[in-house]
């Protein structure tokens, strides 16, 4: 894991954000040896995460990365609840936030089937192997299939 990927997670953490690490990093986590390029996670969407969320990246120079205008991320009450994804870069990478997980649901159900992980000494949700294998089901994408293969595996030796 980056050195910057793990600053932007422990930002997260330290500021109180309720999340589960999905995406690619949670394929890594679990022993997967492919590449990502941004941290996906599945959040709280109320406007106090969201907000808080804001706070600990604010002075990272967060922009919305799915706008024509790079627009900064300047969040408010009214306006998180608008939101159902959001798609920042950041001075410490990519950060992809998201509302629901196909196959899986939003992030209640994507904590109640996460599990917790250490990293650099802060300890965090991720998806579990199963609900992982779930949501790259889902998505159905080639990059999806390629992590299936890998997950499976990956089920396969702990299974041993």
């Amino acid at each position: 894991m980056s050195n910057d990927f793990v600053n932007l997670l422990e930002r997260l953490v330290n500021n109180g954000v309720n999340f589960v690490i999905v995406g690619g990093f949670a394929g890594i986590a679990h022993g997967c040896i492919y590449v990502t390029q941004d941290i996906d996670i599945c959040c709280d969407f109320s406007p106090s995460n969201l907000l808080a969320l804001q706070r600990a990246v604010s002075d990272l120079n967060p922009v919305h990365r799915m706008t024509p205008q790079r627009k900064k991320l300047e969040l408010t009450e009214e306006g998180c609840a608008q939101l159902k994804n959001l798609y920042l870069d950041t001075e410490e990478g990519q950060l992809d936030c998201l509302s629901f997980l196909d196959g899986l649901g939003d992030y209640s159900q994507a904590k109640q089937e996460s599990e917790v992980i250490e990293v650099e000494g802060t300890k965090m949700h991720v998806l579990s192997l199963n609900a992982l294998v779930k949501t790259k089901r889902a998505m159905n994408r080639p990059r999806d299939k390629e992590a299936i293969l890998q997950l499976e595996a990956i089920k396969e030796l702990r299974r041993r």
